[in-house]
């Protein structure tokens, strides 16, 4: 019973792509700090993650029921939609404390947040607007930055513009595979009004920029 809990909270929080930030946040912080405090900071940002993947999924709750989406764990019933909130008011400051309290720091530790709040934004309000790319530029610039300015280093150009654009590419490479249902639930960020070919496009020529951007002044 424990274990399925424990699995349905970490499949709630949208695995992949918080085990992928959590990887990334890893790799710049072995680079600044050395592998102890890496480890704590990695942590501290799997916590953030598992806040902006459950709130995703207690305010999509009603749109995946209607579009059948068996593989969320509300959906499935492998937790209830009450258990999900009371396990995110509880993350909620248990990730602040991890984040401002821990290697990264006050400033370091409230960039990230930052992130986090313009992932839960995006949740709540962007992806309904042509501002939908937003928060993802702003969330994924923060994610390396905040690792820098815990060790008092300004972040470089290539830092900052690169987790930008490669943020904002990552949106619309994530949208592409419901954007049928996404308009049919009155989804309208940028993609869905791009549609999946020029979706497709942006993607392309967004990585082509950042992987360039990184090449010369990284």
């Amino acid at each position: 019973m424990v274990v399925s809990k424990i699995f349905a909270l970490l499949k709630a929080s949208h695995f992949g792509p918080t085990v992928l930030v959590t990887t990334i946040a890893f790799f710049f912080a072995n680079h600044y700090w050395w592998e102890g405090p890496a480890y704590i900071i990695a942590i501290g940002v799997f916590l953030g993650q598992l806040i902006v993947g459950w709130s995703n999924d207690i305010y999509d709750y009603r749109d995946d029921l209607a579009h059948n989406r068996e593989k969320k764990p509300l959906v499935a019933g492998t937790i209830t939609e009450d258990e999900l909130r009371k396990w995110m008011l509880w993350m909620i400051p248990g990730a602040f404390f991890a984040n401002l309290f821990g290697p990264l720091g006050i400033k370091g530790g409230l960039v990230y947040m930052l992130g986090i709040a313009c992932g839960v934004g995006y949740n709540l309000y962007f992806k309904f607007t042509i501002f939908s790319p937003l928060p993802y530029a702003i969330a994924f610039a923060a994610l390396p930055s905040c690792i820098a300015l815990s060790k008092d280093v300004q972040p470089p150009l290539w830092m900052w513009l690169g987790g930008a654009i490669f943020g904002v590419a990552a949106h619309f490479i994530n949208v592409l595979k419901d954007m049928k249902k996404d308009r049919l639930s009155g989804i309208q960020g940028l993609p869905q009004r791009l549609g999946s070919k020029g979706s497709i496009i942006a993607a392309v020529l967004l990585i082509t920029a950042g992987i360039l951007l990184i090449m010369y002044l990284g």
